[in-house]
């Protein structure tokens, strides 16, 4: 018997494997290197959500110095570790913490083995590790020496303790001497070599900061130089510039595939009684699962599965692990027999980013908060705010938003066209959402929260929620919404912002306190 509500952690700990590719599933990746149809690769409800992001590697260092004891004269700095012992003491006490914050990341996460650095060649030894961010755990030595173990190539984050074991002397010493603070004129001063560091950079004591900013970083090197499928092309609504911008700015590599070849792919698909048996089975499963009400014909839910499948192929086939499409609403249509809507939610749901519109825009927003939150995002349009209040809505959205439990929904025709198979998906009233509204190609991104309030009927979009805003909503009035919004469950605000400032993205939050 099928749960449909599996535990995610479950789910990670199945998945943290899957790292590459196309968002395969395990045994397309045990077949590695054979050519395969989609048939082979199961449509399954209760299949794990996909881990598709690289893990992210970090290199922990203790950097150290032993104080000697002089007769008559202040020897030592402020700081619980003067010691060889207390240096081992405190390497074994990190290990052990490491060790559970690994435990808990809800992601894929590398942590090397401690290395315990005392001179400025050591740490450039340790810099040559093969590793994306370096924890700096730093109770005493030379600014010198904390220069060579924050400037390497990668990120860097620096734990100092205060009252969670021996307090260190850098709780005291950092400043802005060290670390960057993001504006212009700090970046202009400093020791050279310790701009990659900045004041945000920092925790003190709590690994629940450690962790979130880790989360963040992981986002980071899964978005730069992300791949995706755009099936029709890429551009960018109201900005010509979104696609270069992405490409340039994010490195990010659009596949861009005609509709001719969706034509010939489809063509085939629709011949093969073997591969619509096949689809009219999974939309069958599809159906018979809790809360699922259909309301359109069953021809567009098999069809919506063909399309899903040829999908996956055409990202097997460019090693892409995203997927996009333009002019889903008028060129796709008496090709694929259906609209793209359910096609691409049941991807989401999987643990596949994939995008109406092709709309570059918003899609970089959606590569990044979909590797940071570790759930389906949705691409939406929004409405004019008012009273606190904004409605969000679209055709395409995600099923299992949560990664886990599919949620209620109303298989309809799709808006705008009345054909096809489009997901009215029914979000619970007061589930926290985090929102990214992009201001077109100018490199600023606006971020906030919001509660849902209402799954309303409006003659709009399929699903379509009802949101109070989290904030200063009459900021909003202001932003850019027509080129669209990113949406998903749980409250990622610090990660994105984080990450932001690692991508050169100009951060607002307007949901801070």
């Amino acid at each position: 018997m099928c749960s449909h509500h599996l535990n995610r952690r479950d789910f990670l700990g199945l998945t943290t494997g899957i790292v590459a590719g196309a968002g395969l599933s395990a045994r397309s990746i045990a077949l590695a290197g054979e050519r395969r149809s989609w048939a082979s690769d199961e449509w399954d409800p209760d299949r794990p959500f996909l881990v598709t992001g690289k893990p992210l590697i970090v290199q922990p260092i203790l950097m150290y110095s032993v104080a000697q004891r002089r007769e008559a004269a202040s020897w030592k700095s402020w700081g619980g570790i003067q010691t060889e012992q207390a240096a081992s003491e405190e390497a074994e006490r990190i290990s052990r913490e490491l060790k559970s914050l690994s435990a808990s990341a809800d992601f894929p996460l590398q942590v090397l083995p401690l290395a315990k650095v005392k001179s400025v060649e050591q740490a450039a030894r340790v810099r040559n590790n093969n590793h994306d961010v370096t924890l700096v755990y730093p109770p005493r030595g030379s600014g010198r020496l904390l220069q060579a173990c924050i400037s390497g190539e990668g990120n860097t984050v620096i734990f100092v303790r205060h009252s969670s074991g021996p307090i260190y002397y850098w709780y005291e010493a950092l400043s802005v001497a060290y670390l960057s603070t993001g504006d212009e004129e700090s970046e202009q001063d400093g020791p050279p070599g310790s701009r990659r560091a900045s004041v945000h950079d920092v925790v003190v004591d709590d690994y629940q900061d450690v962790l979130w900013r880790l989360r963040a970083l992981y986002g980071v090197k899964n978005f730069l130089g992300a791949k995706i499928v755009a099936l029709g092309g890429a551009w960018g609504k109201y900005s010509p510039q979104a696609v270069s911008y992405a490409q340039e700015k994010h490195k990010i590599e659009i596949i861009e595939v005609g509709y001719d070849e969706l034509t010939k792919r489809t063509q085939s698909a629709m011949a093969d009684k073997t591969l619509v048996a096949l689809a009219e089975k999974w939309a069958e499963q599809y159906l018979s699962l809790p809360n699922t009400d259909l309301m359109t014909q069953k021809k567009f839910v098999t069809n919506a599965f063909l399309l899903y499948g040829i999908a996956k192929d055409m990202m097997r086939d460019y090693s892409a692990p995203a997927f996009t499409i333009k002019n889903c609403m008028s060129t796709l249509l008496p090709i694929s027999k259906t609209t793209a809507c359910l096609s691409l939610g049941l991807l989401n749901d999987e643990g596949i980013a994939a995008f109406c519109e092709s709309d570059f825009v918003v899609i970089p927003s959606g590569i990044l908060l979909r590797h940071i939150s570790g759930k389906p995002v949705f691409l939406h349009n929004s409405t004019f705010p008012h009273k606190g209040i904004a409605t969000c809505a679209h055709c395409s959205a995600p099923r299992r938003m949560d990664g886990v439990r599919y949620e209620p929904v109303k298989i309809m025709t799709h808006y705008e066209s009345e054909y096809g198979a489009a997901p009215k998906v029914e979000i619970p009233i007061g589930q926290e959402l985090t929102f990214i509204d992009p201001e077109y190609s100018t490199g600023r991104w606006v971020g906030f929260k919001g509660n849902v309030t209402a799954n309303p009927f409006y003659e709009i979009c399929r699903s379509q929620q009802d949101v109070r805003i989290q904030g200063d909503w009459s900021r909003l009035i202001k932003e850019v919404r027509d080129s669209h919004w990113m949406m998903a469950y749980g409250d990622y605000l610090k990660e994105v912002g984080y990450a932001a400032g690692k991508i050169g993205i100009d951060w607002v939050d307007i949901s801070a306190a």
